[in-house]
Parts: structure tokens; sequence; C-alpha cells
């Protein structure tokens, strides 16, 4: 959604006398290259992915981005079974609740798109409560990988290696 400005030049909007935001969230449309690029800006530890089914964002009142979800294919080939999609990405300036916000929308998404399931992951140290608001629920607990990389297909490390995740499913 390119007329919407990206939040480097707003920050996030500061909680309430009460401990409310004062900020009301909406779901809006987000092209691809825009959501990478919040995610170059935000994400804390990846990259954004090479590709996508869909991506969508949330907005403020004032129509600034403050959050954006990338959407695609399962990672790993096993679940890609053509009914399941997978949350590759999530990234947020920090506004409370939008990272919640883009979890039920994904789903809600998805659903309408005649998908029947879709997972994601979150890395130790990692509370999955933007998950749990939702309900989303635990499917497994991931050891650590040591990479991708293999003699006959040699990749490079991401950075992201040698951490245990935590695999997610809407629910």
């Amino acid at each position: 959604m390119s007329h919407i400005p990206h939040p480097e030049s707003h920050p996030a909007p500061e909680e309430g006398a009460e401990g409310r935001t004062e900020a009301h969230l909406r779901t809006v449309p987000v092209r691809f290259a825009d959501a990478c690029g919040f995610v170059e800006m935000w994400h804390r530890h990846h990259a954004p992915p090479v590709g996508h089914k869909f991506t969508l964002g949330v907005a403020d009142d004032a129509d600034v981005l403050r959050g954006v979800a990338i959407v695609g294919r399962p990672v790993a080939r096993m679940f890609d079974d053509g009914l399941t999609l997978e949350v590759t990405r999530t990234a947020t300036d920090g506004t409370p609740n939008a990272n919640s916000m883009l979890y039920g929308a994904a789903w809600r998404a998805a659903k309408a798109l005649g998908y029947r399931r879709l997972i994601t992951y979150t890395q130790h140290g990692e509370t999955g409560a933007s998950l749990r608001a939702v309900a989303w629920r635990i499917v497994a607990e991931r050891p650590a990988r040591p990479g991708w990389t293999c003699p006959s297909r040699p990749r490079q490390n991401l950075g992201t290696e040698g951490i245990p995740r935590t695999l997610w499913e809407a629910s």
C-alpha cells in the first residue's frame, strides 16, 4: 500500500494515562515490495522472504503503516500440501497489539482463500504472546538445526542457525 507512510517518520503511538494505546488499528492491503521494505527496517533477525501468496498490514488512524505480515507456501516441504500456508514474516514498529492483529487477519484471509491450515514459527526466547492472544496453539518444539547447507548444495548461513523453534498453528 504505497500511500501509507512508513513509521520511520512517525513514532509508535504513546500509551495513554491508563496504559491503553491511543492508536486504532485496521488491516490494510500492502504490496509485497513494500512489506519487504518494512521487514528490512523492523524485523529483528530475518531478511524478507523471496516470495509470498499474500501480504497484509495494519495501519493507524493517521494512515501510518505499523506492521506487516507476509504469508507464503510452507518452508518445510512436508507441510506444502496445497492446503497449508505459513506466516513467514511479521514485523511491527512496536505498536501494541499490531502483531496479534496481523496473525488474526492472516488466518481469516487464508481461510477465505480456501486454505485449511496456517502455521508459523517462533524462535527460542520469544514468548508467542501475540499468537496466544489470537488463539494459535503450539504444535511442536523443534530442535536447533545446524543450518541448511550440505555438500551437494552449499548455502550461506543466515545467522539464525542453532536456535530451537516452536511450531504454531492457527485455530
